[in-house]
This record gives C-alpha cells, sequence and structure tokens, in this order.
C-alpha cells in the first residue's frame, strides 16, 4: 500500500510557500543611513564661548556652517566666499558630531556639516550631478571563517557601507538594505555567475545599470585579538580585479573602524578606476537589440489589396515602435507617484509610464516605453523642472530647487 507523500496539492504548495517565506524572513540587513548624496564636509573644529552652555553650542554649530561652506566653496572651484548665515540655514541639511566637549559656558567640539547638493550647486552655480558615474549596484561581500556572505544574513561589512556617506564620491551607489528578496537575488553565489541574460534582469530590478563588489576577508589570530582585513575591488559580472590594500587592528573591538577605514579606500580605488575609464559601459549589460521586423516575401506586391512593400514594412515598424527605459524618481508620499506619472506621459512619444517598484520615502522605478531618442526624453523633462542624471536607458529624475534668496536675513 502506497501512502502518498502529501495529503493534497493544496498541502504540498503551502509547504513550499511556508519555505520560501522563511528564506526571505527576518532583518537581514541594515538600510543606509543616508542615500540622499548631500555634500559633506567633515572634521571642521570649533571652540566656542557663550553665556550659556545652550548658546555656546549653537554658536558652534552656526560656525561650523561658515566654515564648512568656505572649503566646500573651494573644494568645487569656487572663491570661498562667505553667503549670509539665513541662506546657510537654507543650505545645510545636517549637522554631524564627530567629538564634542560641552561645558556651562563653552562649547569645544569636531563636526561634520552636509550641504544639500541641489541648493548648495545652484548657489555655487555649478551641476550638481554632471561629476557622478552611473548607478552601480553595490554587493557587498565578506568572507570570515571560510564563509561567503553578502545579503544571505547581517554583516559588519554591510552594515559599514550603509554608515557610509556618499554624496563626496563621484560613484553613484546603488546600496540594497539586505531586506526583502535582496537575500535570494544579491548572494554570494550570484556574484560567481557570469551569465548576462540574469545579471540584466537583477540590476534592472534595482535601477542599476552595472555591478560594483566590494570583497573583504578577514583573517583573526584568536578570539578578541587582532584582525587583518584583505580588501579588493572588484567591479562587473567577470569579478574583474581594480586593486587591492590589507589593514590591520588590534584587536576585535576596533573592528567598525577598520572596515570604515576599509569602505573609505575601496571608494577611493572606485572613483580611481572611473576616472580612468575602467567602469565603463559594458555593452553585454545593455538589453539585446529588438528583432528585425519579418515580411512575408508571398506578401510584398499584391495587387488585389494594393499594398507595397514600403506599406507593409512601415505597418511592422509601428507596431514595434518604441524603446523601454526606467526612471527613478523620489516618492515621498503617495500623491507623488500618480503626479510624476501623469506629468512623464503628457510628454510627447511616450506611450506607456507605469511604476514597477514603488518605495514610499525612498527611489522608485517607473517602466517607460518612449518613441524617440533618450536624449530627446531627457531634455523633455528638463524642461519641466526637473534634474536629469544617469545615461542610456537608465535615468534619475529629482526636482529643481530654487536657488534660495541671497538677500535672507541672519538668524543669530
Amino acid at each position: 500500500m502506497r501512502i502518498p507523500l502529501f495529503p493534497s496539492l493544496a498541502g504540498a504548495a503551502l509547504l513550499l510557500a511556508a519555505g520560501a517565506y522563511a528564506q526571505i524572513e527576518g532583518g537581514r540587513g541594515v538600510a543606509p543611513v543616508d542615500s540622499s548624496g548631500d555634500f559633506e564636509v567633515s572634521g571642521v573644529d570649533v571652540d566656542v564661548a557663550a553665556r550659556t552652555a545652550q548658546a555656546a553650542r549653537l554658536g558652534g554649530w552656526r560656525l561650523a556652517q561658515r566654515k564648512a561652506w568656505v572649503q566646500l566653496s573651494k573644494r568645487l572651484g569656487g572663491d570661498g566666499g562667505l553667503v549670509s548665515d539665513g541662506t546657510l540655514d537654507q543650505l545645510v541639511s545636517g549637522i554631524v558630531v564627530e567629538n564634542e566637549q560641552l561645558g556651562p559656558t563653552r562649547y569645544i567640539a569636531k563636526l561634520g556639516v552636509l550641504f544639500n547638493r541641489s541648493r548648495a550647486a545652484s548657489v555655487l552655480g555649478i551641476s550638481a550631478y554632471s561629476d557622478r558615474s552611473r548607478p552601480m549596484l553595490l554587493l557587498p561581500l565578506q568572507v570570515s571563517g571560510g564563509v561567503e556572505t553578502v545579503f544571505e544574513q547581517r554583516t559588519d561589512w554591510q552594515e559599514a557601507w550603509a554608515r557610509f556617506r556618499t554624496g563626496n564620491s563621484a560613484v553613484d551607489y546603488v546600496r540594497p538594505s539586505g531586506n526583502g528578496a535582496d537575500s535570494l537575488l544579491l548572494n554570494a553565489g550570484q556574484i560567481a555567475r557570469p551569465g548576462r541574460g540574469w545579471w540584466r534582469t537583477v540590476i534592472d530590478q534595482y535601477g542599476a545599470a552595472d555591478i560594483l563588489i566590494p570583497v573583504v576577508r578577514l583573517y583573526r589570530s584568536y578570539p578578541g585579538g587582532p584582525v587583518i582585513g584583505v580588501f579588493q575591488a572588484r567591479h562587473g559580472p567577470d569579478n574583474e580585479l581594480i586593486g587591492s590594500f590589507t589593514l590591520r587592528v588590534g584587536s576585535a573591538a576596533g573592528l567598525p573602524r577598520l572596515l570604515d577605514t576599509g569602505v573609505t579606500r575601496m571608494d577611493a580605488l572606485f572613483q580611481q578606476a572611473l576616472r580612468g575609464g575602467a567602469l565603463g559601459v559594458d555593452p553585454s549589460l545593455s538589453p539585446p537589440p529588438p528583432p528585425e521586423p519579418v515580411v512575408d516575401p508571398d506578401a510584398i506586391d499584391d495587387a488585389a489589396s494594393g499594398e507595397t512593400l514600403a506599406e507593409i514594412v512601415g505597418d511592422t515598424g509601428a507596431a514595434n515602435a518604441g524603446i523601454p527605459l526606467t526612471i527613478q524618481f523620489e516618492t515621498p508620499g503617495a500623491s507623488a507617484v500618480a503626479n510624476t506619472e501623469g506629468l512623464v506621459r503628457s510628454i510627447p512619444g511616450v506611450r506607456a509610464a507605469s511604476t514597477t517598484s514603488l518605495a514610499l520615502g525612498g527611489l522608485s522605478l517607473m517602466r517607460v516605453t518612449y518613441d524617440g531618442d533618450p536624449d530627446a526624453l531627457r531634455a523633455a523633462l528638463e524642461v519641466r523642472g526637473y534634474q536629469v542624471s544617469g545615461s542610456g536607458q537608465t535615468l534619475r529624475i529629482r526636482r529643481a530647487a530654487p536657488a534660495p534668496a541671497a538677500s535672507a536675513s541672519p538668524t543669530g
């Protein structure tokens, strides 16, 4: 007598669904602390005295804004001139406290200042995103104890990349959070697969154009003892080596500092490769060209119907007109989705526009079918008040922020 493996097909489907959910449930990663792309000026020293501790702190932050603006202006090719405190209040998006000492009437600190990229660029008269690369999907691979991990579970290496502020980098990183389907799509096994078809599907899912693979191999002398990290910067589906370096820390307690330093140096390697042309466009990651239209030879010239070859070919071309594009756009709320879709659909030549990946409070992806050159679509979006970055069939759009009024009165 044979006993069935499952009492019913419904039971089998239920077990399979539960197993698939178990592979993606739980927190397997950490979201980036800052994906806004703000300009950052770090290591600003201040020493301010005032009547009260609170007044001294506010005065220190105000002084840090002024010093940081001068440094940022010179870094981006400006003359280093100051602007009013009221304008700085509109440009500054955050203060990062690196170290501070607060007394009854004195404030000593080392601070970092974050400037809104679009607003600061408009004041300085430069393009906010012209110096950035195409969107690059980041897959941080950690090898520790012989185990290779990307997003299968949370790692110290992935957390270090999540802490990294990318505003000053020329590389436009796309950093997955490690939750949801990330653990299934982006794992150590995927890095070893050179197949372009699946890679195209993956990077299109995340709105990227290429792949960057920062690798760290951790070696521990004994539990709690020195840790050696061997870092490798790799690129593309073929896992090409860009550069490598080695760092060491005296104890396991210093591992976060070792990894943070490794992230900074890894970013420098990627930027150097970008300037040297090593991160150029990989044609194999572009979608394949559409098939050529097939014309029936027997229907080339049908006197009875009055159709000619030119008419048949023209009709076939019209049926296949339109190229697919992916547009990344900010969605702070549900209304932003409908508004952006409606604006894109109003552009002449757009046949369809629909959101394929929704992330409220972050970047969503829109699939657009357009009759014409992508450069023409870029120009139409810029005319409608968007800042457009990216190239080819992957674009990122942001609302252009108006330049702050230079005559704003200082607030302190």
